[in-house]
């Protein structure tokens, strides 16, 4: 008869950020654990608070399936070698069925004989075989881990009692020195400990001790009194799903409440209130019905409503505390003038192999000058960029960043703002930041678009002039970041970069200017590129193209994101069509023919030594498509030259004897190569 199995394993309180990542891997594991075993269940479901991760397998059988089976091994001839002696391949055999080569026999398959040997044995109680749920424990991996008393041992937090129960009957689960009973705890300060009677009992007895152990339950709870508050005072919060998340992994028992601070700090920019409320304090911001940020604040209280009005209290001393303190920053920071923090940059590391933070703004103002120019960015644009590039790290050293780090270049664009500066140089500064996470938001300004991305490829290049390059495991200084945010606002601004090309003339630009270290090899450089080459591919892939897409138009020279980008749009689009197969197969013969022929595609077509209409028509077709620009139309015009090429097979010898002939055909097979070759590589192509 099954039973549900409860495994709980108590601990001092984690951080709120490890909570569920760390019950779904243990709920996880618990699943391959018993599969691996033979055991069948029904499901498991996971709860979690920030003292506990459990999880319950409901319906698990009390034992393995019999096995009573015949298994067949490998032929006679394998199995015994000249002298009759058992070989390694059927000593293996026996082996990994449990047995021993005593107890192989023969039989006729087909005329061929064959080893067997009859499996039987009786499955293991599960009782027997949940004492191994000490080794999961062991296996499950965290941020970080800590270690306690003697013990070698290391988990998220000490561990301080495990719970064991296959329904009613306790599996004495060891760990260290803790074996696994039927007693969990309560809330810390509100509840008793509880001595479960059985596996189901769990959520219910654990809410009786105010602590609700299904975190979607905590959700609810906090969401609904959240709603009720909002409704209540006629406010509005906006969304907040990772602070959401948070303050459920903070707590085992939610009330909500609500808060205020004297209207004065309002003068403040808003994100100075809401880090010091969302960040600090995990605290929810409140709006009036205007969207206007207003002087209260939302929390979470870990607890009942008794002497609630003494939490809100407390609460409210601790952030008008943090205000204070950030309205003193503000103030003395707008005594100064920009110059003022600029001029401070230059005792500010970059980074000690690299150097300053002043050196930094310098190189980004050479590469922002580059990308301009080739680009044909607006006179405008390259004047604000200027201005940005000389001042946009000047925020790093205000007091106001010193104290509230998350505000880096939020404030520089405040204090820019507030000395006269332009909108779009406000802007940059505050947008060369973005993206600050892999799919985070992109820049909304030209201006900022191009600090950005100058500022990103100095770092990136810097970084592998001085050998701080990636590993494939260890990326310290978010570099992968940095270099997909470059190919995300590329894409974004419609800007061709190709990297192969540009960065040579980026880096000798850089090493005639400035004394910063940069890369002197022309490896190096094209280590660059592949790196960020890497980085298009996985743009790519997150937006869903199809594999051998992505190999073909990876494979190619061409490094620059847009044309790999549109080359990539073009044959997903079509690699389903009709037409599509016949397209590129007559292109990929092409190209199997040149280099069967080790054609290096040096000879010019010459007209004079066509000798039929079908060489005169592909050559019209190539000269066409050769002044197409986008791959959408290239494309198309391979749909149309796609006849012709085949009755050009059907009518030439491409590998004539005369030695003239041939070359002639097969340049102007290389002329179609070359352009098909704007679309990738597409033998990598998997076409049906």
């Amino acid at each position: 008869m099954a039973k549900d199995y409860l495994f709980e394993i108590g601990t001092e309180e984690m951080p709120a950020h490890v909570v569920e990542r760390s019950v779904k891997q243990l709920a996880q594991r618990t699943e391959k654990f018993l599969k691996e075993k033979g055991l069948n269940f029904k499901c498991t479901k996971a709860f979690s608070t920030p003292r506990r991760l459990t999880v319950l397998v409901e319906a698990l059988a009390e034992k393995q399936e019999d096995i009573d089976e015949i298994k067949k091994g490998p032929a006679k001839k394998i199995a015994l070698d000249q002298d009759k002696n058992w070989t390694k391949a059927a000593q293996g055999f026996a082996r990994g069925q449990g047995m021993t080569t005593d107890d192989i026999y023969f039989d006729k398959l087909k005329g061929t004989e064959y080893a067997y040997v009859h499996v039987k044995k009786e499955g293991k109680k599960t009782s027997d075989i949940l004492l191994g749920m000490s080794e999961i424990i062991k296996s499950m991996t965290f941020p970080t881990k800590m270690r306690w008393d003697s013990h070698d041992f290391e988990f998220v937090r000490p561990i301080h009692w495990l719970v064991s129960l296959y329904g009613s009957d306790v599996i004495p689960v060891k760990i260290l020195d803790i074996t696994a009973g039927r007693k969990t705890a309560g809330h810390r300060f509100l509840g008793d400990s509880v001595v479960l009677a059985n596996s189901s009992d769990y959520e219910d007895a654990l809410k009786d001790q105010f602590v609700i152990v299904d975190a979607n339950k905590r959700r609810k709870m906090i969401i609904d009194q959240m709603n009720k508050l909002v409704k209540k005072n006629n406010w509005q919060i906006k969304p907040d799903e990772s602070l959401l998340e948070e303050v459920t992994n903070l707590v085992e028992y939610p009330t909500v409440f609500a808060g205020s601070f004297a209207k004065k700090y309002l003068q403040m920019p808003k994100e100075v209130l809401i880090t010091s409320m969302k960040d600090n304090q995990r605290y929810f911001e409140v709006y009036d019905q205007n969207g206007e940020l207003i002087n209260h604040f939302i929390a979470v209280r870990n607890g009942n409503k008794d002497y609630l009005e003494n939490v809100v209290s407390g609460n409210e001393k601790v952030l008008v505390a943090r205000l204070d303190d950030a309205q003193f920053f503000y103030d003395e920071d707008r005594k100064y003038p920009l110059s003022h923090f600029v001029q401070k940059l230059d005792n500010v590391s970059f980074h000690d192999k690299i150097g300053s933070m002043s050196e930094k703004m310098k190189r980004v103002n050479i590469i922002g000058d580059f990308l301009a120019k080739s680009w044909h960015l607006d006179k405008q644009v390259v004047s604000d960029f200027d201005r940005a590039s000389q001042i946009y790290k000047f925020d790093l050293v205000t007091q106001m960043v010193g104290e509230f780090a998350e505000l880096q270049g939020v404030m520089g664009r405040h204090y820019a703002k507030l000395a006269g500066e332009k909108d779009d140089v406000a802007a940059a500064i505050a947008e060369h930041y973005m993206p600050t996470t892999s799919e985070g938001n992109l820049p909304q300004t030209t201006v900022g678009s191009l600090l950005s991305i100058a500022d990103k490829l100095d770092t990136i290049i810097t970084f592998f002039a001085v050998g701080m390059i990636p590993s494939s495991s260890n990326d310290p200084y978010a570099l992968r970041r940095y270099a997909y945010g470059i190919v995300r606002i590329l894409i974004n601004q419609s800007w061709s970069l190709p990297f192969n090309d540009v960065l040579p003339e980026i880096v000798s630009a850089l090493e005639n200017q400035t004394p910063a270290k940069l890369p002197k090899k022309a490896e190096q450089e094209e280590e660059i590129s592949l790196f960020i080459r890497d980085r298009i591919k996985q743009y790519l892939q997150k937006n869903n193209y199809k594999y051998d897409i992505i190999d073909a138009v990876l494979a190619s020279s061409q490094q620059d994101p847009i044309q790999i980008l549109a080359a990539a749009k073009v044959l997903q689009l079509h690699h389903d069509d009709d037409k599509f197969k016949p397209v590129v197969e007559s292109l990929i013969r092409i190209n199997n023919i040149l280099k069967k022929a080790k054609y290096k595609g040096k000879n010019i077509v010459n007209k004079d030594l066509f000798d039929n209409d079908t060489e005169i028509q592909l050559s019209e077709g190539v000269n066409d498509l050769s002044k197409i620009d986008k791959l959408a139309d290239l494309y198309d015009g391979f749909v149309k030259l796609q006849p012709v090429i085949d009755l050009y097979f059907e009518t030439n010898m491409i590998m004539a004897k005369d030695e003239a002939v041939k070359n002639n055909r097969l340049a102007q097979l290389s002329d179609v190569a070359q352009l098909s070759k704007r679309l990738g590589d597409l033998s990598k192509l998997v076409i049906k």
